[in-house]
């Protein structure tokens, strides 16, 4: 039997999630202070995340950073990528359908030859249907995606009913080997980090996963997702399959030619949300979420090597 999913995409993923903007971003020790790396986030496929709305802490941690913080909403050209240096895309989505590639192949052409001479890319996804969405890119890179949704009732935060918030802590040895997870020294090192509903991701030879899936991970797998246009939100039916074995990683790390990529399965880690009162995100007591993202920008544009 299916378990059946509805979606509504007009508020995907979160419903009535919105950023914290509580949130205490600033950051004591900025690592950019006499050069100012450019981040764009891009805001021209219909993202779930962008820099004034869900994605706002996240934008505002790197500003305090000392990274020159900005937003696109150009289509992906070698002119539009001139000039930055960590290209962040968070939870494209498609056109009619959200679940349709959101980039044209010469955009994912760009953004691959980009990278592979010099640029840096972190690529966020999510559960379904922002795999379909982002799968044409993500394949530029030989980056697996699973497409449907992650359950892990034996790594799941202690006190939820989610098998999809999965912790991965280094003491359960569900962290990878990088220089993201050590930092540049024990202040920032990551011993547990916490995910909120993603989907799975295997990388291709020489990568390395950075948020490592354990044995009793299960992919539900997506059977079918029904698109249906409306006057005021678009809703998105998705059938999800029988649970079935899976492995991989929520998060990897990979180099192209000169350039270097992050894929996440995940967005919502890597800023600070509230949904009915509850905080999930950076924002969520007891995980490194925080310094996480900052490493991987780190990573990314060149502070950590």
């Amino acid at each position: 039997m299916s378990l059946l999913s509805a979606l509504c995409v007009f508020l995907f993923a979160c419903g009535g999630a919105r950023a914290d903007l509580g949130y205490p971003t600033r950051v004591a020790a900025p690592a950019n202070v006499a050069v100012h790396p450019r981040v764009v986030i891009d805001e021209a496929h219909h993202n779930v995340h962008t820099r004034a709305g869900k994605y706002a802490p996240f934008a505002r941690l790197l500003a305090s950073d000392g990274y020159d913080v900005r937003s696109s909403r150009a289509a992906f050209t070698a002119h539009s990528l001139a000039g930055t240096s960590v290209l962040v895309i968070a939870n494209a989505r498609g056109k009619p359908s959200k679940a349709d590639p959101a980039f044209t192949e010469a955009e994912c052409a760009a953004v691959q030859a980009w990278v592979e001479a010099g640029g840096a890319l972190l690529l966020v996804t999510d559960h379904a249907p922002i795999g379909n969405a982002a799968k044409r890119l993500a394949d530029r890179f030989g980056v697996v995606m699973g497409l449907g949704e992650v359950h892990d009732s034996q790594h799941a935060a202690v006190g939820s009913s989610d098998p999809a918030q999965l912790v991965f802590a280094r003491r359960d040895g569900l962290l990878g080997a990088h220089p993201i997870l050590d930092g540049r020294g024990p202040t920032e090192r990551i011993e547990r980090v916490m995910t909120f509903t993603g989907q799975s991701l295997r990388g291709p030879a020489g990568s390395v996963p950075l948020l490592i899936l354990s044995p009793t991970a299960v992919d539900l797998p997506v059977e079918k997702i029904e698109f249906e246009p409306g006057f005021f939100s678009d809703t998105l039916r998705t059938t999800f399959g029988e649970p079935v074995p899976t492995t991989g990683s929520q998060a990897l790390a990979l180099t192209y030619g000169r350039g270097r990529v992050v894929v996440t399965g995940e967005a919502a880690m890597l800023t600070a949300q509230i949904l009915d009162g509850e905080r999930f995100g950076m924002n969520s007591p007891g995980t490194d979420n925080r310094q996480l993202t900052l490493n991987i920008v780190h990573w990314l544009s060149g502070v950590l090597p």
